[in-house]
């Protein structure tokens, strides 16, 4: 069993009304904690599957594993909640590989590095908690400090990564390319991948912000991604999803109109919620990109294009936020206006792109590739949650002993917004600093509930 007596002093202490840093600091830590894991002698385990038959309830595992040892720059986190990403679906699921790999090439740059390739990964990339201990040369926290982590990890030794550090060539996703992420009861991470955690929030709320809104706000808003300005008709894919919810609301904050795309009444309901209008149920109108697994259909993509025109009176959208890929990357080509820009994060329905380029290059249209965020845009994004402009999308919770379940519902798709994962917290509802605040956002907070 993992450390129960140390874990239980130390949840005691975290909920302590009147707990000091020190008090967090003199807490002797546990010795192993329970995380959510894969194994290395388990990457074959889906050999020959498509990935939609790949069930990541029998891949993932609750493991009592040791507490790392903290390094220079780092900070060991007390995980009170994280949530759900593509990247542990993909991890779970050995796809596109293994994420073994990622961990023995890290563990050869450097000896520090060598702790995360062990034969199991502890996943994921989001958390809110308490800071339990720093490592040497970190003072901008403490011991006791409420934060949310972002999933950047840099090493920064590089001239590459100073302009923008996701440009770092040694830039990894924590607990996707790193180990001892945050789908656990204790985190590890650089000091510079933390933030403030929202006063208003609960700690499972909190957490789900994280990796899915510094994404989209560097795609959408940051001159690295579309840079999005006042007025913009911006498409947006899964407009509902854990990516799309996110870049909805943050056209709508920044005064551009969003032209939102779902597969569901229910999904056009969360939306119009939201305070968007313009809203195409692509399941109702029955746009299909795809003639069959190997020819789009033009005419889909025209027709596409004549809808988004009835809700923008006649203008073509001047962003298209893309992550879905293969099966509407064509239509987004399509569709965006002359000069245009097309940007893309992931490709969740498939890697290899086909588009007809005479519609991109004798209409001057603009592919912009993002990757998560830097430091900078992560921080900006999570400042936007802070002031309440910006709200989670947390839709429901699990207890860490369930993760596999939640990640076979994202996998599955039948996941509304964000799954969260309860890690230490013993609750929901949890966390909260500021009363005031959450009352008056009550009912954004809640939204996706």
């Amino acid at each position: 069993m993992p450390d129960s007596h140390a874990l239980t002093e130390l949840l005691a202490a975290i909920s302590a009304p009147d707990r000091t840093s020190e008090d967090i600091a003199a807490l002797p830590l546990p010795e192993s904690f329970r995380a959510v894991t894969v194994h290395k002698e388990d990457t074959g385990m889906f050999h020959g599957m498509t990935s939609a038959d790949k069930d990541p309830r029998k891949s993932l595992r609750v493991d009592e594993v040791p507490v790392p040892e903290l390094g220079p720059g780092e900070a060991l986190i007390a995980v009170m909640a994280s949530s759900v990403n593509y990247n542990t679906v993909w991890s779970s699921i050995f796809e596109p590989l293994p994420t073994f790999g990622f961990l023995e090439r890290y563990g050869r740059t450097s000896p520090l590095a060598a702790r995360h390739d062990l034969p199991y990964h502890i996943l994921g990339s989001d958390l809110a908690g308490v800071v339990l201990r720093t490592g040497p040369g970190v003072n901008a926290w403490k011991a006791g400090d409420e934060v949310v982590a972002h999933c950047l990890s840099v090493e920064l030794e590089s001239a590459d990564g100073h302009d923008d550090t996701m440009l770092d060539p040694a830039q990894r996703i924590w607990g996707f390319e790193t180990n001892f992420g945050g789908l656990a009861e204790i985190a590890l991470v650089k000091s510079n991948q933390l933030m403030p955690k929202a006063a208003h929030l609960t700690w499972e709320e909190a957490a789900a912000p994280g990796l899915v809104n510094s994404t989209a706000y560097r795609q959408l808003v940051s001159r690295n991604g579309a840079g999005m300005k006042q007025g913009d008709n911006v498409l947006i894919w899964g407009a509902s999803g854990g990516l799309g919810s996110y870049a909805t609301q943050l056209a709508l904050a920044g005064g551009a109109n969003p032209v939102c795309v779902v597969s569901s009444e229910h999904k056009a309901e969360v939306c119009r919620t939201m305070g968007a209008e313009a809203i195409i149920d692509r399941s109702a109108e029955d746009f299909r990109f795809w003639s069959d697994e190997h020819t789009q259909n033009p005419r889909e993509w025209k027709r596409f294009g004549a809808r988004i025109r009835e809700l923008t009176g006649g203008e073509d959208v001047d962003i298209v936020f893309e992550h879905p890929g293969r099966e509407t990357f064509g239509a987004s080509v399509y569709v965006t206006r002359r000069g245009g820009t097309i940007v893309t994060c992931a490709s969740t329905s498939g890697y290899r792109h086909e588009f007809d380029n005479r519609y991109l290059w004798m209409h001057l249209k603009r592919i912009v590739g993002t990757h998560f965020a830097n430091y900078r845009e992560a921080w900006e994004a999570n400042r936007l949650v802070s002031k309440g402009k910006i709200h989670p999308t947390l839709s429901c919770t699990y207890p860490l002993a369930d993760t596999a379940l939640a990640v076979h519902d994202v996998h599955s798709n039948v996941h509304q917004g964000k799954v969260g994962v309860l890690c230490l917290a013993p609750t929901e509802g949890l966390g909260v600093r500021d009363e005031e605040m959450r009352a008056k956002h009550i009912d954004a907070i809640n939204r996706f509930r």
